[in-house]
């Protein structure tokens, strides 16, 4: 059976591959479905759809990942079969990736007070005109020497409650689910052992629009996926997946198609856009 991996970073946002280079690495390795998510992005996915023509047996889903704000943390809701051409979706979507930049900007300044000094200019480069994110930040300092790996930039530096943090404007959960409604999307939250209260949270979410939940994560244990799995069932959700795969640190991510989800998390994500009679169906 065909691998199924929806959750996927292009250079549109954070990711070292462009859209047609990850539909290229999906092909090769045999993947049936995948699913660009970009950080509140949509601009990877022509590039992507126009790719996968010259791969039939592959099937890519339009998606997004829209980073949301909680008291104590981060929950990011992922939305599949976007309507990517949707203008006022993309002025959303704009809005947030110019809080993103202001928030590197203000990260960077917030090194330099602690002694790591980066070239604004370098970060820019690195990001390359996709939507910023922490990871770009990660480079420069390693690329510097500050750091021995991404995993200390954001332990150390600016990961949540770091010394470099800064907080950004954000959506909340619920505005997130909806604003992916009114694009025609399918609204799942990803990697929910970040949500604090999981089944709160599902609740909340599930009550405005939550259609499914990632429980076959990249880094999840079957420890972790069981009760997940369990919640996505006495709540209605589909159990969803994939491996949030960046391609930035290749020893410690798990590769595209890596994270083990079922044929059948894709299956009910494709029977559902097509019961909704949502526009980006047709996109293939």
């Amino acid at each position: 059976m065909a691998k199924v991996d929806l959750h996927i970073h292009t250079t549109a946002s954070d990711g070292k591959c462009t859209p047609s280079e990850i539909v290229r690495k999906a092909a090769e390795l045999g993947l049936g479905v995948i699913a660009i998510t970009d950080h509140d992005t949509v601009e990877g996915i022509p590039a992507a759809l126009e790719t996968a023509k010259n791969y039939p047996a592959l099937r890519v889903i339009p998606g997004v990942e829209l980073s949301t704000d909680i008291p104590k943390g981060e929950i990011h809701i992922l939305g599949y079969f976007i309507d990517y051409t949707d203008e006022e979706f993309r002025a959303s979507l704009e809005t947030m990736r110019n809080s993103r930049v202001e928030r590197a900007r203000k990260m960077v300044e917030n090194l330099s007070r602690l002694g790591i000094r980066l070239e604004w200019r370098r970060v820019q480069e690195i990001a390359g005109g996709g939507a910023f994110g922490r990871p770009h930040i990660a480079q420069a300092m390693l690329e510097k020497g500050y750091i021995s790996s991404f995993q200390d930039a954001f332990r150390n530096y600016i990961g949540h409650g770091g010394p470099a943090y800064v907080e950004r404007d954000k959506l909340t959960p619920v505005e997130a689910v909806k604003l992916i409604l009114k694009a025609d999307g399918l609204p799942v939250l990803a990697h929910p052992l970040t949500a604090g209260d999981v089944e709160g949270t599902i609740v909340e979410l599930k009550a405005v629009g939550l259609v499914g939940m990632e429980v076959y994560y990249a880094s999840y244990s079957f420890e972790d996926i069981n009760p997940l799995r369990g919640l996505a069932y006495q709540h209605g959700l589909i159990a969803t997946g994939g491996t949030d795969y960046h391609g930035i640190d290749e020893t410690a991510e798990t590769m595209i198609g890596g994270a083990d989800v079922p044929a059948r998390a894709a299956e009910q994500l494709v029977a559902l856009a097509v019961q909704r009679g949502l526009k980006a169906i047709s996109f293939r």
